[in-house]
């Protein structure tokens, strides 16, 4: 670790023991957006980049100052435990000396349990987020003037940390900025998802959701790669369908019915309609369809604890990939090949709970607080923004943390809203007023 890496992990350590609750996101997200993965401490085989080293100050910070969930133990908090375990007893069978193995795997865990729950403590109601979201748009400023430089210049400045390369990435004679992050697709990734958030605090903080639509657009522009500009236009649409939210079951219906129709009138699977997207030249979206092919091609190999060779599924794919897998593109496939079925699903099963709950708090709220209602529905935006996204990207550095929050967010919100009815008291019957939502619920769920 460089002295500067040194000084900044001090300095930010230092705020996230010290400031309110409500503010202790805010040293952590500046972490993970000024320092690449390649500053940190390696004890063997254990890495601790610097968010990491913040995620275990704030693990300290909630034990030794006894601060706690708000709420019961809901739904959405069981499914991440059941993960969390069942991917760690599927990396038993794993070879631990190819990227895989308990001591890899409990750094994924360490990453997205450890953070979802550190969210869940520290966002207890809407007004803490929308706190949060007015420090992200701060955060983004400088990422965005970083990756303006590296577009003008072909520089790195973030290179002085080491874990990102000095000289820019260049695809089809295309500059491409990455900032701190290990890839520029995750950078604009960031920058596009981020962007139904700042929509969410327009009405109460307009200078600063402008100051981050601008710098998420301007990062979704520097990165030149068609993934982040399909998240931005996935955020987009779901923010539009906010004026067309009873027709919400109607769309998922319709999706599906689509896709069924395609799967008749294609000689392709439906899939395959990625490898057509070549939005800023150079796409590998051929790479990103065949690797689903494949994966339902080898589902044998992986389905029950996932596996540890992939590279023949696409043998053609070059020296770019490594000796034992092929380039997962896709964070769905990433958990297939990590945890087997089991693991993919209860990833699945937490993006729909998740949902699920979206549309739960909106509708609850949105006779006498309909500001706070959109910006649950941004929330919701933001998420469906990361699961386009995982179709054709896998998380693999801090750029993960910006999707469990939009999880950890809604979770935080249910949670809060079961115990601010009848002044805190929660029947196990009580229903939860809801569009579409009758049914009694138990205060744990």
């Amino acid at each position: 670790m460089n002295p500067f890496a040194l000084l900044l992990l001090l300095v930010l350590g230092g705020l996230l023991w010290a400031v309110p609750r409500k503010w202790a996101l805010a040293p952590f997200l500046a972490g993970c957006c000024f320092t690449t993965t390649g500053q940190g401490l390696d004890l063997g085989p254990i890495s601790l980049p610097v968010f990491r080293l913040l995620m275990l100050i704030g693990i300290a910070r909630v034990f030794l100052k006894g601060e706690r969930i708000i709420g019961h133990i809901n739904t959405i908090d069981k499914l991440m435990l059941a993960w969390a375990g069942w991917y760690l007893f599927a990396s038993l069978f794993h070879n631990a000396q190819q990227d895989a193995g308990p001591i890899y795997v409990c750094g994924i865990i360490y990453n997205q349990l450890g953070f979802y729950f550190l969210v869940r403590i520290w966002c207890s109601d809407v007004e803490d987020t929308i706190g949060v979201i007015r420090i992200i748009a701060l955060l983004l400023v400088p990422i965005a003037i970083e990756m303006m430089f590296e577009k003008a210049t072909g520089k790195n400045l973030f290179s002085v940390f080491g874990g990102v390369p000095e000289n820019v990435l260049v695809r089809e004679g295309k500059l491409r900025a990455q900032g701190a992050f290990l890839h520029p697709i995750l950078a604009g990734t960031v920058g596009a998802t981020c962007l139904p958030l700042f929509v969410g605090i327009y009405q109460k903080h307009r200078t600063l959701a402008l100051i981050g639509i601008v710098s998420g657009m301007v990062m979704v522009g520097a990165c030149a790669s068609s993934g982040p500009v399909m998240s931005f236009m996935a955020a987009v649409f779901a923010l539009i369908m906010w004026r067309f939210r009873h027709l919400t079951k109607a769309a998922r219906i319709g999706t599906v019915v689509m896709y069924i129709l395609l799967m008749f009138v294609m000689k392709q699977p439906p899939y395959y309609l990625i490898s057509k997207i070549d939005i800023s030249g150079g796409s590998t979206g051929w790479h990103r369809s065949f690797l689903i092919d494949q994966t339902l091609r080898y589902f044998n190999e992986w389905w029950l604890f996932g596996t540890d060779f992939t590279r023949h599924w696409m043998p053609d794919q070059g020296t770019a990939a490594s000796p034992t897998h092929t380039d997962i593109t896709n964070y769905y496939i990433s958990f297939a090949v990590g945890g087997g079925l089991p693991a993919l699903l209860l990833f699945i099963f937490i993006l729909a709970r998740t949902f699920g709950w979206v549309g739960r708090i909106y509708g609850s709220l949105m006779d006498e607080q309909r500001d706070k209602a959109f910006m649950i529905w941004c929330f919701g935006s933001a998420l469906f923004s990361h699961c386009v996204t995982g179709i054709s990207v896998s998380y693999f550095d801090q750029s993960v943390v910006f999707l469990w929050l939009n999880v950890a967010v809604v979770s935080s919100m249910y949670s809060s809203m079961l115990m601010q009815r009848d002044d805190g008291v929660v029947e196990e019957t009580e229903a939860i007023p809801a569009e579409g939502f009758h049914k009694p619920r138990r205060a744990s769920e």
